[in-house]
């Protein structure tokens, strides 16, 4: 499940971003992410039509295939939102492959001044992330409809408010919950634990070796049982788009030994939620396996 190999394992499921009829003046849009697809339609409102790519919580988003029906949707983009990190490198591929000189593209990682070393890609569940990324896309779509400027905005500017509460969560999390040990399967929503003080126990070698596709050394493999077997841990957190026989082996060990899990995700759940109810929908499952040791393996509605 290396980051930058195409593979034919994933459902692609293309979305309209909006119910309404669309008119020549609708800004069309790619949030190449879906967690990133609903921060634009947020900020850009009725004047944009948002197509996402990666949507299916199901299936593995590191792994890929094109299209041309997907082609000719780069081809048309005004603006393109991506990760980067090498996360869907595959989608810079397919806009050289359709040049369009008037085409915006917002890469998160340059958005963020990261280097290309960074070794966790999963750059959403960075608190710090979406609202940068609200106000790169009201700047863009600014650039591509004058007229809107101030509505983009104004939109930009409610969507970063409106994290309060999830910003609040993650706060009292690290003031009534400091350290509290965690294991993973790999560093999905790393940088949401680390922003909520927890101590993240499994070994990082590890973490990469499972999101890489890669075999992890026998002796990380013995550390992560061992936090579950000797109650070192208080929650298991669980990638559940990337699952093998290794990663249910830890989740079998972990629910032997009674520690709660969480099931975190790459593509935001939906129907159902919006990029802020999903994080803070995560909070919460955090919140309750410490507080009561419940589980909380899906977010599926």
């Amino acid at each position: 499940m290396t980051l930058v190999r195409i593979a034919a394992t994933l459902g692609l499921m293309v979305l309209a971003g909006s119910a309404s009829a669309q008119t020549p003046s609708t800004i069309q849009v790619i949030g190449v992410e879906n967690e990133y697809a609903d921060v634009i339609r947020q900020v850009g409102g009725k004047a944009v039509h948002v197509e996402a790519i990666l949507t299916d919580p199901n299936t593995d988003p590191h792994t890929f295939e094109a299209s041309p029906k997907l082609a000719m949707a780069f081809s048309q983009a005004q603006l393109v939102v991506e990760n980067g990190v090498g996360y869907d490198s595959w989608a810079d591929k397919l806009m050289a492959a359709s040049p369009n000189a008037e085409r915006q593209v917002l890469n998160v990682q340059k958005l963020l001044n990261l280097p290309d070393d960074i070794e966790n890609p999963h750059l959403w569940y960075d608190p710090k992330t979406m609202p940068v990324v609200a106000m790169a896309v009201a700047d863009a779509l600014a650039k591509l409809q004058p007229s809107e400027a101030a509505t983009f905005h104004a939109n930009a500017e409610a969507f970063v408010a409106s994290l309060k509460p999830w910003m609040d969560s993650i706060a009292a999390f690290k003031a009534k919950y400091p350290d509290t040990p965690v294991a993973t399967t790999e560093p999905v929503a790393d940088y949401l634990l680390k922003a909520m003080g927890c101590k993240l126990m499994t070994p990082q070698t590890l973490e990469k070796a499972v999101m890489d596709g890669t075999d992890p050394a026998p002796q990380d493999i013995t550390i992560q049982n061992e936090l579950f077997s000797n109650h070192k841990v208080k929650i298991f957190v669980y990638n559940q788009q990337v699952t093998d026989a290794l990663t249910t082996s830890f989740l079998d060990a972990a629910q032997k030994a009674g520690v709660p899990v969480v099931g975190v995700y790459e593509t935001m759940p939906t129907p159902g939620y919006t990029y802020q109810s999903w994080m803070q929908a995560e909070v919460e499952a955090l919140t309750k396996a410490v507080a009561d040791k419940t589980s909380t393996l899906s977010l599926q509605k």
